[in-house]
Parts: C-alpha cells; sequence; structure tokens
C-alpha cells in the first residue's frame, strides 16, 4: 500500500511540475511572416510611421520602456527598425520589423513576439502589411 502511495505522490508531483512548466510560457503568437504588395523600402517606410504614431506618439503604456531605431537605408537589402530598451538602446533588440524583396517579405521577430505585447504587434503589423495605417 506504502508504494502505491508513494507511486501516486510521484506520479502527481510530475504532473504538478510538468504543468508549471507550461504555465510559464508567456502568450503572444511568437514570430511572424506576412508578405505586402509593396517592395521592401515603402513598406518598411510606411509601418515605421505607423509603429511610431500607433506606439510611441500616443504613449502606449506597453512601449514606454523601448525606443525604436529605424534603419531604412540598408545596404543588406532588408530596410527594418527595431525596439531596444530606452534605457539601454546599445542593447540587442528586442523586437525586430524587417522587410525584403519586391514584393515585400515582411519578417517579425524576438522577445517582444512571445510576451502579452505581442500580439498588439501582430495585429498592427498585419493591418499595416494590408496598406492600412490605423492601429489596434
Amino acid at each position: 500500500m506504502f508504494k502505491f502511495h508513494l507511486a501516486t505522490a510521484l506520479g502527481l508531483s510530475a504532473l504538478l511540475f510538468l504543468s508549471s512548466c507550461q504555465s510559464a510560457r508567456q502568450p503572444g503568437p511568437g514570430p511572424l511572416t506576412l508578405t505586402s504588395s509593396q517592395s521592401a523600402l515603402p513598406t518598411m517606410e510606411m509601418m515605421s510611421q505607423a509603429a511610431t504614431a500607433c506606439w510611441f506618439k500616443t504613449k502606449n503604456a506597453d512601449f514606454r520602456a523601448y525606443k525604436m531605431a529605424a534603419e531604412l537605408n540598408s545596404f543588406s537589402g532588408r530596410p527594418r527598425f527595431l525596439l531596444v530598451p530606452v534605457k539601454n538602446p546599445t542593447a540587442r533588440p528586442l523586437l525586430v520589423v524587417q522587410a525584403e524583396g519586391n514584393p515585400a517579405k515582411i519578417q517579425v521577430f524576438g522577445p517582444m513576439m512571445g510576451q502579452p505585447v505581442g500580439s498588439k504587434i501582430a495585429h498592427d503589423v498585419k493591418l499595416w502589411a494590408e496598406g492600412q495605417k490605423q492601429c489596434s
């Protein structure tokens, strides 16, 4: 009988451990790949303007801790913008939105896409990839 209770207790402990690991995941859609009807540079110019207007000029609380660094004149053929911490602008980017080609293939990735704000970012970037300029 003791062995049965010990096995049951160990099984429950393992189940609780595994469920706690799963609940530790951050909500968010993860990396995205989209397409636009325009080429990369005009797409990223419009997206960076929309991000500035929607996320920073509105003083959105989700983006107060971040600063945008636009790198639109890219020699790699991948214009992009990055979000970095305001207090450490030389740190590794927490969000990268970049495009390449014609029509543009848009990639959105970085740690912010795994956080709750990632859903807002994904929704906004999808709107902008369709040529819309509004915010979610």
